[in-house]
């Protein structure tokens, strides 16, 4: 017996997730490899961000004397953790991670913006809000793999 998917016009073609006579299916090793690795990018991601958040929320001296340096009042820090927040919780949930992720996206563009202003180092201060969405992408289509054909990056 073979498994069998019908394609839009009607035609069949084999089941690439059917298991093969050695009993394992094909596609899901590669893709649970893929999937973990992503979950994992995005954990780490997460909990970056998470820290950036309690430190926004709790301001420390550090963080006060830090948004005062970006030309920002002190409790403009609260309400940029409250929006981080938002957004990582959005980014959380797997339903809505794609729009968490925009929303985090517009916030480090934010954070490449304020650095840019007071002109601070390029690679280690500048792009590495860059590194980080660049990052979270990655792990996010490494989760979503259909998100490569959404942006026209696969067929």
């Amino acid at each position: 017996m073979t498994l069998e998917n019908r394609t839009e016009s009607g035609a069949t073609e084999p089941d690439a997730t059917a298991p093969t006579a050695g009993g394992d299916s094909p596609a899901t090793g590669g893709r649970n490899l893929r999937r973990i690795a992503g979950i994992v990018i995005s954990v780490l991601v997460g909990a970056f961000l998470a820290f950036d958040v309690v430190g926004k929320l709790t301001r420390p001296q550090a963080v006060v004397d830090g948004t005062a340096e970006l030309g920002f009042p002190g409790y403009q820090a609260v309400v940029m953790g409250v929006v981080l927040l938002t957004c990582l919780v959005v980014y959380a949930i797997p339903r809505t991670a794609v729009l968490g992720a925009l929303g985090i996206t517009a916030y480090l563009g934010g954070a490449v913006t304020a650095n840019m202003r007071i002109e601070a180092p390029l690679f280690s201060s500048i792009l590495f809000a860059v590194y980080l969405g660049v990052l979270m992408w990655i792990g996010l289509v490494l989760r979503r793999p259909e998100l490569l054909k959404v942006a026209g990056l696969s067929r």
